[in-house]
């Protein structure tokens, strides 16, 4: 390659106070591997079923505040899809296999919202830039804190204010929807997640070198996993503008890769395989008590099974530059309405053609990943007056929305490749 409802109830309101203040650079890492146990979980309901409360049986759990909402409410049936938050901690225990530093404070360094449609279509996944300025709400910490609402705080510091709770409280407010599950995830859980799946191959369209995530990967693909997965997800300044803008679209070439080996027949049809990955996730997780059922989780792996990766599509929270701060990002007013209002609609979307992010570009050497055609559905017919039944009538497929293509990201079906630069 050349060197190139049942509905959960609405959410909660955000009031505006007071200022945070600017923290220091931050680490990332995926979090959406979570999602990615939904995906692999699904080589039948007795051998998932086994996995996941064997794997469960030591997760932590934690309260959102807000489980009353879905109690005895199945994951896969919620009118209107379910909404899970994903989060990534640059926290680390002792015994971390990561030595990356000193870690001032705990941040969400890497938030990913995971919309299901209600008919198991589509999972979207819409990752929140940690520079974002937002309005926070009032928070209660695990340990009884209470921390109150302020305006124009950065959004990777909803973590460490009240915990998941005042992360997922404060995604409720800028995006309209009800946020009844959450998980968070370490940087052991990427590295274990990575080395279970094999590796994830990844196409670079020059050098990215980083001397701070300690990164360094010449043009061409290449198999990740372990300790460089991790470091090619934390990497800002080896990608595209240096920005963490860039970053998450890298982030994207990544997840994308990783979702359609997960989804390819080898990878679900390996029962050891299967396990491994549930384990790696859920042993380096903090699952909210609504989302750490054995079953809760088993019904949301069946729910994803028929997925496709045409079906998985990765968006950006759309942002633009701050005025007051050229280093931080703000809403994109318009573009942030259209995205939440098909969210909130449940409607099928696709991204426009010219959506590509900062740090990732097509591959137009890859092969098209084939998608199936949509299928019509068909209505049963009533049964006339003398008892016969009318041939059942067919069904369209749901209309899709195109979004503007202002707002970036891709499907799991692209091939994309990530833009390198050097540091």
């Amino acid at each position: 390659m050349p060197d190139r409802p049942t509905t959960a109830s609405s959410p909660r309101g955000v009031a505006r106070h007071g200022r945070l203040p600017r923290r220091g650079p931050a680490r990332a890492l995926l979090a959406l591997v979570a999602g990615a146990l939904a995906v692999v979980l699904v080589s039948g309901v007795s051998v998932a079923a086994i996995a996941v409360r064997t794997a469960t049986s030591g997760v932590q759990t934690v309260s959102l505040g807000n489980e009353d909402e879905v109690q005895g409410v199945d994951i896969s049936a919620i009118e209107g899809g379910a909404n899970i938050l994903l989060v990534g901690s640059d926290e680390r225990d002792d015994g971390s296999q990561v030595d990356a530093g000193e870690v001032d404070g705990v941040r969400n360094d890497v938030t990913i919202l995971a919309h299901l449609s209600a008919d198991h279509t589509q999972l979207t996944a819409v990752s929140f830039p940690r520079d974002l300025m937002i309005d926070v709400p009032e928070c209660v910490g695990d340990d009884g804190q209470v921390y109150a609402a302020e305006s124009y705080v950065q959004f990777n510091t909803t973590l460490g204010r009240g915990g998941l709770s005042c992360t997922v409280k404060t995604v409720e407010g800028i995006t309209g929807l009800a946020i009844p599950y959450a998980g968070k995830i370490t940087f052991d859980g990427v590295i274990e997640m990575s080395n279970a799946i094999g590796g994830v191959d990844v196409c670079v369209t020059r050098t990215i070198r980083d001397t701070d995530s300690g990164i360094d990967l010449t043009a061409g693909t290449h198999q990740l996993q372990g300790a460089e997965a991790l470091a090619f997800l934390r990497t800002r300044h080896g990608v595209g503008d240096g920005s963490d803008i860039a970053r998450i679209s890298s982030q994207q070439v990544f997840l994308s890769s990783m979702m359609r080996k997960i989804i390819s027949g080898g990878t679900l049809g390996d029962v050891t395989t299967l396990y491994k990955l549930a384990s790696a996730a859920l042993s380096n997780m903090t699952l909210s008590s609504s989302l750490s059922s054995p079953d809760t989780l088993v019904r949301l792996a069946l729910a994803l099974k028929d997925i496709q990766p045409a079906g998985i599509v990765f968006v950006q929270y759309p942002v633009v530059d701050d005025p007051r701060d050229p280093n931080r990002v703000v809403e994109s007013a318009s573009d942030a309405a259209a995205l939440n209002a098909a969210l909130n609609a449940d409607e099928k979307f696709t991204l426009g053609d010219a959506s590509a992010g900062r740090g990732s570009v097509s591959d137009d050497t890859a092969a098209p990943v084939e998608t199936p055609a949509p299928v019509e559905t068909s209505t049963p017919s009533t049964p006339a007056a003398d008892g016969t039944v009318p041939a059942p009538e067919a069904t369209a497929p749901p209309a899709t929305t195109t979004l503007p293509s202002t707002i970036t990201g891709q499907s799991a079906a692209e091939a994309t490749c990530s833009v390198g630069s050097s540091r």
